[in-house]
Parts: structure tokens; C-alpha cells; sequence
């Protein structure tokens, strides 16, 4: 019997797939791909590959995977999330290999560094890495936040341990693919912002649940959203970029950092006022 299954959300993902896939094959793992429409090859990569294909209509990242969660046949004893933009490195492949079998009842969820490429460059500084990602928990207790934007997997009970090593971020569709995905990603990040729902953040803030991401999103939560609109976009690219050395990332890095840590951001702010000019009662 298989120990582990990976879910791999998709659509339209043929150009970075056979990557990801490639990636699980020394795991010996029952994956799941569970799809949204995709019109390019992915599907037939996928059934190339031997994986199990299941559709569902795309909400959000959350929602999808919480479907996953509860519809997916999974028996076995852990169940992992994979990007169809990530692959795994052969070391972490080795290291998952060898500490699932002999994980004590104690730990219920594995976390694992994200590594991160743009325009071919590993973005090492800025505070880019390591960035801690919760992947793998004992099926059946794990769930992903309900939230439009930065969702993670929270788990029932139990504690989390670190892998020590990395999976790889490196999505090959292209600049322009990825400002119109985070142009997107900055409407759903707004969705959240206007929320106003306690819930989106009460499982990660949890006293007893600290992780990276938890702190991450206690200082955005409480620093970075009650600042200026528009002024904290800038001044978070400067933390970033300067004292966070993020300037040592080359040319590639530059390009990051100040798409991903200013536009991005920016954009948000913009969206944001906007909305409010229109409706004067938003916060």
C-alpha cells in the first residue's frame, strides 16, 4: 500500500506539469489531479503519467482544495499539496522517503522551504527565503483556510515539523502570465481586505498554532494594513530590497522585488482606493 497521496491542482498547466510530475515519480505516490477546465494538453500529461483525474468547477484555490480534501478517494496514510508550478527537489524526494515511515504519532503535519525562481534566478534574499509552506499532514487532518488570497492548510491537532529540504517555485509561462495572474490575485486579495470576517484569520493566529506563515500574518494583519495606503507599498519594497539585501538577487532580482514587493502591492492599494471612492462606506 502506497503511504502517501498528492493533490496538484490544474488548469492549463501542460507547460509546467510534466516538470512536477517528473519530480513525484521516485515517491511511488497515489496523485490526484483535480482539474477545472483546462483546454491545453494537461489532461493528457496527466494520464501519461498514471495520475488519477477528477474535474471541478473553479471557485478559488481554497475551495477547490477543501473539494479535494473531501471528495478524493485518498486511503492513504498522508496526503501532500503540489503546485503544478513546483517540483520537488531529489534531496526533499529522499528526505520525505525516508521520515514518513517513521514519523511519531506526535507529528501530524510536515512544513518544507519554498524556493523560488524568476526569470530563471533563485530569489534568495528579501526575505524570499526560506518561506515556510505546511504540505504535508496525516489524511484526515488538514484543511485549507477559507480565504480568497494566501490560503494555507491548517491542521486539527497534533504538531508540525520542519523538512530540511527544498521544493522549487518555478512557473514557466512567462512574464506576462504572471502580472496577469497577480493582477487577479489582487482582486481576491481585496475580496479578503473587505471581508471583514474574524474567522479568515482565528485558526493561523491561534496561540498554540505558530508557524511562519502565522507571524507573517499577524504583521500584515496588524502593521502593514492599518498603515497608509499607497506609502506602505513603498516602504515595504525598501525593507525588502535594502534591508533585507534583496538588491544581491541580480537584475532578475531587481525585476522581483519590485513587481512582487511594490506593483503588486501597489496595485492592491490602487484597487482598494478606488473602490472606496466609489462607495464611501468601505473601510
Amino acid at each position: 500500500m502506497k503511504l502517501l497521496s498528492v493533490i496538484i491542482l490544474t488548469k492549463d498547466e501542460a507547460i509546467n506539469l510534466k516538470t512536477c510530475l517528473k519530480s513525484l515519480q521516485s515517491l511511488d505516490a497515489e496523485i490526484y489531479i483535480v482539474d477545472s477546465g483546462s483546454t491545453d494538453a494537461t489532461l493528457e500529461i496527466a494520464a501519461e503519467a498514471g495520475c488519477k483525474i477528477y474535474t471541478n468547477a473553479w471557485v478559488n484555490h481554497a475551495h477547490q482544495l477543501n473539494w479535494a480534501i473531501a471528495n478524493l478517494p485518498i486511503t492513504t496514510l498522508w496526503t501532500m499539496r503540489v503546485d503544478a508550478d513546483e517540483h520537488l527537489t531529489p534531496e526533499l524526494v529522499q528526505e520525505i522517503l525516508q521520515v514518513l515511515p517513521t514519523t511519531s504519532k506526535a507529528v501530524t503535519a510536515y512544513q518544507m522551504k519554498r524556493r523560488v525562481y524568476f526569470m530563471g534566478k533563485w530569489i534568495r534574499h528579501g526575505g524570499r527565503y526560506p518561506s515556510w509552506l505546511l504540505r504535508i499532514w496525516r489524511t484526515g487532518m488538514g484543511h485549507c483556510e477559507q480565504r480568497w488570497m494566501d490560503e494555507h492548510i491548517i491542521i486539527s491537532d497534533g504538531k508540525i515539523a520542519d523538512l530540511k529540504h527544498d521544493i522549487i517555485d518555478e512557473n514557466q509561462k512567462g512574464l506576462t502570465f504572471w502580472v496577469d495572474k497577480h493582477n487577479r490575485y489582487a482582486d481576491r486579495e481585496i475580496s479578503d481586505l473587505l471581508a471583514d470576517d474574524p474567522t479568515l484569520d482565528s485558526q493561523l493566529l491561534d496561540a498554540e498554532y505558530s508557524t511562519q506563515a502565522s507571524q507573517v500574518r499577524w504583521a500584515k494583519k496588524n502593521f502593514y494594513n492599518r498603515s497608509p495606503l499607497f506609502i506602505r507599498a513603498v516602504v515595504y519594497f525598501l525593507f525588502r530590497y535594502f534591508i533585507r539585501l534583496g538588491f544581491l538577487d541580480g537584475w532578475e532580482g531587481l525585476s522581483f522585488h519590485v513587481l512582487q514587493g511594490f506593483w503588486y502591492r501597489f496595485l492592491v492599494d490602487a484597487k482598494l482606493y478606488e473602490l472606496r471612492l466609489k462607495d464611501k462606506r468601505l473601510p
